[in-house]
């Protein structure tokens, strides 16, 4: 093993350090997310209660643009500039670029293959866990009568006036869920403590801070 690292060049002991490092990674949050899943009866994909959660759920707040929104948020709602993609993307590149190493010697066109690779990854999974979202909320729980006046915590920044959707964590039926969320007042910041006060649609919700005050 000593003798392989140390025959390699050193473009090669940096992509394999990242490609493994991504991977371990990518080991942690899976198994945290299916841990997330299996402690909780209602099957709520959920493990972002503290730091651990964060990299293993992957949604780490980045910074935006107005046109994406805050947090890097899009306008679908789907977070693209997560922790979680960024580590499907390493995957990905990673894998593909070493894979091809001697069967595509052209550099150019394996680096632009293992981009490809790695975004269709990331797309992959986006879809995925959208899809396991979706299930999850419409599959035990009626929204529409439940989630009115539920209180819980801003998880992805929520712009002021409903100029974009953020992300809000509420306790319904004694079971946490994620909810994009938009609200008429101020922006309401990651760790802000919320209540629900209309079900926008199945998958939104329009909130307001416990402690504003109104007038």
């Amino acid at each position: 093993m000593i003798e392989w690292w140390n025959s390699l060049e050193p473009a090669m002991k940096v992509l394999w350090a990242v490609t493994l490092s991504a991977s371990l990674v990518f080991v942690i949050q899976t198994i945290m997310t299916f841990l997330g899943a299996a402690g909780d009866s209602d099957f709520d994909i959920n493990s972002d209660t503290d730091l651990i959660g964060d990299i293993a759920d992957g949604s780490v707040d980045v910074g935006g643009s107005p046109e994406a929104g805050e947090s890097g948020q899009l306008g679908t709602g789907m977070n693209l500039l997560t922790f979680r993609n960024f580590i499907n993307f390493l995957i990905g590149f990673g894998w593909t670029a070493i894979l091809l190493k001697d069967s595509v010697p052209a550099l150019a066109l394996r680096m632009l293959i293992a981009i490809v690779v790695g975004v269709v990854l990331v797309a992959v999974v986006m879809l995925l866990f959208k899809w396991l979202t979706n299930m999850q909320q419409s599959g035990n729980i009626n929204v529409y009568k439940s989630a009115i006046d539920c209180e819980g915590s801003v998880y992805l920044t929520i712009p002021g006036g409903r100029a974009g959707e953020g992300k809000v964590q509420i306790t319904i039926n004694n079971a946490v869920r994620e909810y994009a969320a938009v609200t008429d007042g101020p922006t309401l910041k990651t760790g802000a403590r919320i209540r629900v006060v209309e079900v926008v649609s199945a998958n939104t919700l329009l909130v307001e801070e416990i402690n504003s005050v109104i007038i």
